[in-house]
């Protein structure tokens, strides 16, 4: 049909306008021309009309959808693995206990100035508020390490009624750890450090393991109000580790008097110089302020002790002597250094060398106690012992000089 059309049409042929004599027609020609030309413009459509690729690419997604529309009304299951039970199941498989007090494993995904948005496979996202993401008070969750992809185990704590999402918690996690550890530390017998962050008439506050401890002042070793002792850190002892009834009370004085058990004459110690005064400087060895004496910095003579120390400096002191009831402790740099002088050109190396100068300073003062006590034996001949040159004791000879020992000055150590 389509050929006998073409054959048809290819014999109209119109002569040009330039060649026809009606070259200016009237017009009631003119009028009828554009109908003649609608009627050639129909029948080549007619004849010659075909699909795009675009067009093509609709109708059969046309089509596509025609069919899946009647499979999902006719027989909606028809090639689906998943059954309705496997839903069910996998419900099962993933939901959790949402009660209160529920610990959930969840992944942080996205954070704010007021909390963080948690992923814990539940219907909607959990929300971590920013007061609850550290035992310490915080201005922004990353200062906890709270970063998008962190996966961590939290505690739920309440929901949001307006859209039923789950209320998280880091703090409540941190606490009954922090209450975990006072217990160990009470029963270790340990000394911590506690900074005073308040009190009232009974005594001061002080954060330990991130919870607040109330020490008397009954139980401070020192004469101070709570305001004097603010931002301070004292050395403290548990007296009381009580979770349940929210108590914890410590001591000051316990954690003093073990510390000072522990200063023998002749042991070295770590210490912070506090203050300079000119006789000498403060230093801070545990909670407890010894005096490192001008004299007994360096063997060679300090004018200025500035020059030497500052505060805020950290050096090892030898403990010289300790008065508990006037408790007043005596230090020293001296005895430590290995060569008169090395305190001020070369400091250190004097509290690299401290340990070893220490115990060549015991042995010395033991050696000295030894003499001293063959000494007493010497005008004690009945007793009929002495000591050899060892230091052991035994029958008394005539090993001792007559005239005595000299104890009033002990050398210094070479090297």
């Amino acid at each position: 049909m389509a050929s006998f059309v073409n054959h048809q049409l290819a014999g109209l042929r119109c002569p040009p306008l330039s060649s026809s004599p009606l070259s200016k027609p009237s017009s009631a020609a003119s009028s009828k021309a554009p109908a003649r030309s609608s009627f050639c413009s129909a029948a080549v459509i007619a004849g010659t009309y075909a699909l795009t690729s675009a067009q093509k690419e609709r109708q059969k997604l046309k089509e596509v959808f025609e069919e899946a529309y009647d499979r999902c009304r006719t027989a909606p299951m028809e090639g689906v693995a998943f059954t309705v039970d496997d839903f069910h199941a996998a419900l099962e498989k993933y939901d959790f206990d949402s009660e209160i007090g529920t610990k959930v494993k969840g992944t942080v995904f996205m954070t704010d100035m007021s909390g963080a948005l948690v992923d814990i496979t539940a219907k909607s996202s959990a929300y971590l508020p920013v007061q609850e993401a550290c035992i310490y008070k915080l201005k922004h969750v990353s200062e906890a390490g709270i970063y998008p992809g962190l996966v961590e185990e939290f505690v739920i704590i309440g929901e949001k009624n307006s859209d039923d999402s789950l209320i998280l918690s880091l703090r409540s996690i941190q606490y009954d750890l922090a209450w975990e550890r006072c217990r160990q530390l009470q029963a270790e017998d340990c000394i911590v450090k506690g900074k005073v962050v308040g009190g009232n008439k009974g005594g001061a506050v002080a954060i330990v393991e991130g919870l607040r401890g109330f020490v008397p002042f009954s139980q401070i070793s020192v004469k101070s109000t709570a305001e004097e002792l603010i931002d301070k850190e004292l050395p403290l002892k548990f007296v009381e580790v009580d979770e349940e009834q929210s108590r914890l009370v410590l001591s000051n004085r316990k954690a003093m008097a073990d510390s000072q058990a522990q200063l023998g004459i002749g042991s070295v110690v770590l210490g912070t110089v506090q203050s300079l005064k000119p006789y000498g400087a403060f230093v801070d060895i545990g909670g407890i302020n010894g005096l490192l004496h001008v004299s007994q910095i360096s063997h060679d003579r300090v004018s200025d002790i500035s020059t030497v120390l500052q505060p805020g400096d950290t050096l090892k002191v030898m403990i010289l002597s300790h008065d508990r009831e006037r408790g007043r402790v005596s230090l020293s740099t001296k005895k430590l250094e290995p060569t008169p002088g090395d305190m001020i050109r070369n400091p250190k190396l004097v509290f690299e060398k401290a340990d070893e100068m220490a115990q060549i300073f015991r042995q010395r003062i033991a050696q000295a106690e030894a003499m001293a006590r063959a000494d007493m034996l010497r005008f004690q001949p009945e007793s009929g012992l002495t000591l050899n040159s060892e230091g052991i004791l035994g029958p008394l000879t005539s090993d001792l000089p007559a005239e005595g020992l000299d104890l009033s000055e002990i050398p210094p150590a070479e090297e």
